[in-house]
């Protein structure tokens, strides 16, 4: 089923701006954290009972397969409505079972819950994602940067709305993913749609991507600020409510780009007039007489056509076997295809390292700051979410520059925040005092860099025909490196520490520093291979950014 293409400059950015409150919606598997200690205390579960949990939700977020199969057939608003049933179904059952209206709830039904309604943040931001792209193809990591940094501010977004509105309710913030996250994008599907995509850059573009940069730079800047307030003072009502103004300001913000474009058209340029003097030339000295090409378009027919007849009737006989030609990297591959490429496996594994590992700590922040003695879970997750999108964002806008500039492969960027990883979780181990937060806004960046690396590097290589399937494919790495370094791990280390202290709850260093050691050695082992990744590559993009612009390659007949 195909999607309706609308043509013009507009839709695209009206869109784009639909994409970012979708995007924020998207972002609702990175509040785990906001709830999680309600599951563990209402429902009794164990640490590593909480860690599997954690590990249903990175299941669910990251098995995008479908999702990416589905937009190569459906439109976007079909694979939004998927997303919208997955959030509400999955969102609904946790919260009967954190408000007891339904008790005892079987954990395996928990389980499936959240892994349906963390499967809806795959279902919205495949569908956004994938539609922006192919609506921007010649600025993929400016738009992968930008959507995928909003999503990552979507906890931050969420942590303001629990603060300010609901009181630190999870509760009520688990109602509010059931009904709102549904009511969102309802209300936008319908302008999340593929648009005709400019065929060669435009300088206006890039003033309205740096415009949307700043904007989301001043809605990070400001839910840090503010959730850092609310903890700190005790901010009233009419406050409260100002900031959350303040924030749907700002998430409105892309709007303006289609509404001065609207009211301020861009004027086309104007035909030279041809005096008469060149009017005179073209008429005295012609460059092809009409009966001269006439001749040789109708004899340049009759070859054509002799050619191809003679073609096809050698390929009848057998005389003639035609091949298939293989895409060339940077061309649209089939799945079949692209899985037999080393460098298809070197981005999975690489991604699969440094974010698996990151997510083990994302998923256990809230024990690891408890085990150090700090309770304030809130400001670490808005400091995570708020380093998480200045990573994408960054990484994004930085690799763009570096690989029109310099041809520097994108992947270099995923060797130096995995060198950074490493020292970050040498230095989480090391609990010294006041390094948490330190340690916390180094992995959220790093974090964040990689996500918008993988992104734009698997559009790049193995193209945007089956773009969503491939980098829903590459995500993957998160749920499996959730499930061995946090579900098997981390949780069987906190656990075996606390019964060694004679309670449940595990406090102090070593809750967490075995997991540590065994993460910097796993990033580790992911700078050696983006090293390589990124020396294989580096031809690939000398061909793809010749002249500093991206070429978008013809398609391939395969």
């Amino acid at each position: 089923m195909q999607a309706t293409v609308k043509a013009g400059t507009r839709p695209p950015w009206v869109g784009f701006a639909a994409a970012v409150w979708v995007g924020i919606a998207a972002g609702n598997s990175y509040c785990f954290p906001l709830y999680s200690d309600s599951l563990k205390t209402v429902l009794g579960f164990s640490q590593q009972q909480l860690t599997v949990l954690g590990v249903a939700n990175d299941f669910g977020e990251n098995t995008g397969i479908l999702p990416g199969i589905a937009c190569n057939y459906f439109p976007p608003w079909a694979v939004l409505l998927v997303g919208v049933f997955s959030a509400f179904f999955g969102y609904g059952v946790i919260w009967l079972a954190i408000t007891q209206t339904v008790h005892n709830l079987p954990y395996w039904v928990l389980w499936i819950a959240l892994v349906l309604a963390a499967n809806s943040s795959a279902w919205l931001g495949t569908a956004v994602l994938v539609t922006n792209l192919r609506n921007f193809p010649l600025s993929r990591g400016t738009v992968a940067g930008l959507l995928k940094g909003y999503i990552a501010l979507s906890a931050a977004v969420f942590t303001e709305v629990c603060t300010m509105l609901l009181n630190g309710s999870s509760t009520q913030l688990v109602l509010v993913f059931t009904l709102g996250i549904p009511i969102i994008c309802l209300a936008l599907m319908y302008y999340v749609r593929p648009c005709t995509p400019a065929s060669e850059p435009d300088p206006s573009e890039n003033v309205h991507f740096m415009f949307t940069q700043a904007c989301s730079l001043i809605l990070a800047i400001f839910l840090l600020t503010t959730t850092i307030l609310k903890n700190s003072l005790n901010l009233n009502k009419t406050i409260s409510y100002t900031f959350i103004a303040i924030v749907v300001v700002l998430l409105l913000s892309p709007l303006a780009i289609p509404i001065k474009m609207t009211l301020f058209p861009a004027t086309k340029k104007s035909i030279r007039p041809v005096d008469s003097s060149d009017s005179l030339d073209m008429k005295t000295e012609p460059l092809l007489t009409v009966s001269s090409s006439n001749t040789n378009l109708s004899s340049f027919r009759e070859n054509e056509y002799g050619s191809d007849v003679n073609l096809l009737l050698a390929v009848g006989e057998g005389a003639v076997k035609i091949k298939k030609r293989r895409p060339r990297r940077g061309e649209d591959f089939s799945f079949r295809e692209a899985i037999m490429k080393a460098d298809f496996w070197l981005l999975w594994t690489t991604y699969f390292l440094g974010i698996g590992s990151g997510v083990t700590v994302l998923n256990n922040l809230a024990q690891i700051a408890s085990s150090l003695g700090f309770d304030d879970t809130t400001t670490l997750m808005s400091l995570f979410s708020f380093c998480n999108f200045l990573g994408r964002l960054g990484g994004g806008a930085v690799s763009e520059y570096f690989v029109r500039s310099h041809t520097i492969p994108r992947t270099f960027w995923t060797m130096v925040t995995q060198i950074i990883m490493v020292l970050t979780y040498l230095l989480y181990a090391s609990a010294l005092k006041g390094t948490l937060y330190a340690a916390t806004a180094l992995l959220g960046t790093c974090y964040g860099v990689q996500i918008a690396i993988m992104v734009s590097t698997s559009s790049e290589l193995f193209g945007l025909k089956n773009f969503g399937l491939f980098f829903n494919f590459m995500q993957l790495g998160n749920p499996l490196g959730a499930l061995l370094f946090s579900g098997m791990l981390a949780g069987y280390i906190y656990d075996t520490e606390g019964a060694k202290q004679g309670g449940s709850m595990c406090l102090g260093p070593t809750c967490f520093r075995l997991t540590f050691f065994v993460l910097a050695c796993v990033c580790g082992l992911g700078t050696i291979l983006s090293l390589i990744l990124t020396l294989r590559i580096r031809p690939v993009y000398q061909m793809l950014y010749a002249g500093g612009s991206f070429r978008l390659p013809q398609a391939s007949s395969h």
